[in-house]
């Protein structure tokens, strides 16, 4: 095999190699599965490999960029199988960050509530490989393969913590309606071979620009595929299991699920419906595409927005919060039809200002929270503007980006995603986006409410931070990814607009 092509997928060997090592060390280690908070349980090492492992896949991922794909001989060997370009890079950056981040908080986490086991380490790992094949899929077999490498890992990491009723429930809810939807997903490709009699994206495509091909029988393909894809990246009606799981899952599985899972697929997403569904036919708006996507969109921001507003539990909350970002990057996708790369780039752009900003919101959450003493609802937040100033402050950077406050980075996420709805003439979407920016402003600003205007009642329980350096790590990476892409903009969404998907 040509070295060119060790390099091009070197972000996932590197990840691979190194989810193999933590799974060998975490076999090998003699250790209680239960520490005392004080002591260095597996999570001191494992939190600390993970982390570098995923870190350097990362590196690895803009060393390529830097080289340039295109130029390295052999890294189309893999195709369709594999497609190693500039949009696989970004999302393998993106993947690793998050999945590195994640792992940071558990390393404080897991040991301060007593669960401080092994294993959460390489399933972490091994779901950001499957995140990591499914963003580079050319193919509906890699794709599931991909799917399903990344979903057994997350069905783990959600029941993770075996001693709460919760947690398993979600976890097996989450299993049922996940293998439900991978069916959905399976029994289309199945079809959509049967029609064009390919399995590649780029194959598909071109059988059915050929015209000789059933398209009653590509639509009802098409529609089982959207409906399963649909389901990973949260949209509503396919949402029902993401309140439940990311409530009951541990906070850094949940902040995982978050932004790896929703990134890879919606990544899938773009290739499926650019590549594959991108011809006239089946990207029109009369006909094709756009008008299921752009309702999903309406349906998912809006419903989440109104859903969320009603939560006391602040963790709940954030899960419906996720829903509604996966809303309006729906927004992002639908604009593709008529501003092929420009949209591409607004959603790849939100796509990584959303995976630093989730990401410390579920870590300050983390923070805020010591064993015994949780933030579970605003009123736990009480007063904590005045007891923990440094802590609160962190929460308010978070949850204002998230709510597109400018000069955060979600400020110019939203910007960009409304800019290339109005650029596409679609100026419904864009108006009920910014009426439901608006409506999701009330829940986040409820929080810094609590956290600063109100005091806990006389002898009610409040939240108590804990003490973690990788906690801290993880808030203060994300919290500068926060704020210098807020300032620096422009750079950004320059890569993303490299990274877009080449027109077919």
């Amino acid at each position: 095999m040509k070295t060119g092509l060790y390099l091009a997928i070197s972000p996932l060997l590197v990840v691979v190699l190194g989810g193999a090592l933590l799974m060998l060390t975490e076999a090998f280690s003699h250790h209680r599965e239960e520490h005392d908070a004080r002591d260095a349980g597996p999570s001191s090492a494992l939190a600390f490999g993970t982390a570098i492992t995923l870190f350097t896949g990362a590196i690895f991922a803009v060393a390529v960029w830097l080289v340039g794909p295109e130029t390295l001989d052999g890294a189309k060997d893999l195709a369709p199988w594999l497609i190693v370009d500039r949009f696989t890079l970004f999302f393998a950056f993106t993947i690793c960050v998050g999945g590195g981040l994640a792992a940071l908080l558990a390393g404080g986490y897991l040991p301060e509530h007593k669960i401080d086991r092994g294993e959460f380490y390489p399933l972490l790992t091994f779901s950001s490989v499957g995140a990591i094949i499914l963003a580079s899929a050319g193919d509906v077999l890699t794709l599931f393969l991909g799917l399903e490498i990344m979903s057994l890992g997350v069905y783990a990491l959600t029941g993770f913590r075996r001693g709460s009723a919760r947690s398993t429930e979600a976890s097996m809810k989450y299993f049922l309606l996940g293998s439900f939807a991978a069916a959905l997903l399976l029994y289309g490709t199945a079809l959509l071979y049967g029609a064009t009699g390919h399995t590649d994206l780029v194959g598909i495509r071109a059988a059915l620009v050929g015209g000789k091909v059933n398209f009653g029988l590509v639509l009802v393909a098409a529609s089982l595929m959207i409906a399963g894809l649909a389901f990973k990246v949260s949209a509503v009606p396919f949402h029902m299991w993401t309140p439940d799981a990311y409530e009951g899952a541990p906070t850094p599985a949940t902040s995982f699920m978050a932004v790896v899972v929703k990134s890879a697929a919606f990544a899938t997403m773009l290739r499926v419906l650019l590549i594959a569904f991108g011809q006239p036919e089946l990207s029109s708006w009369g006909a094709g595409w756009p008008p299921v996507i752009a309702t999903l969109a309406v349906l998912t921001m809006t419903v989440a927005n109104l859903i969320a507003g009603q939560q006391e539990s602040v963790k709940r909350m954030l899960a419906y919060s996720s829903i509604a970002h996966a809303g309006y990057v729906l927004v992002g996708v639908t604009t593709t039809m008529r501003l092929y790369e420009d949209g591409q780039a607004s959603v790849l752009f939100y796509l990584l200002t959303y995976t630093f900003s989730t990401i410390g919101a579920f870590g300050v959450l983390i923070l805020c929270g010591s064993r015994g003493l949780e933030a579970v609802s605003y009123e736990d937040l009480a007063g904590l503007g005045k007891r923990h100033p440094g802590t609160a402050m962190a929460f308010s950077l978070f949850l204002l980006s998230l709510a597109g406050v400018p000069p955060t980075a979600g400020f110019f996420g939203k910007l960009y995603i409304v800019k290339g709805a109005i650029g596409a003439g679609l100026y419904p979407l864009s108006v009920l986006l910014l009426l439901n920016s608006v409506l999701g402003a009330y829940y986040y600003l409820r929080v810094m409410v609590f956290m600063y205007m109100r005091e806990p009642a006389p002898g009610a329980a409040f939240a108590k931070p804990m003490k973690s350096g990788y906690v801290t790590a993880a808030l203060v990476i994300a919290a500068l990814a926060v704020v210098g892409l807020g300032l620096f903009p422009t750079t950004a969404l320059e890569v993303a607009l490299r990274a877009a998907l080449a027109p077919g």
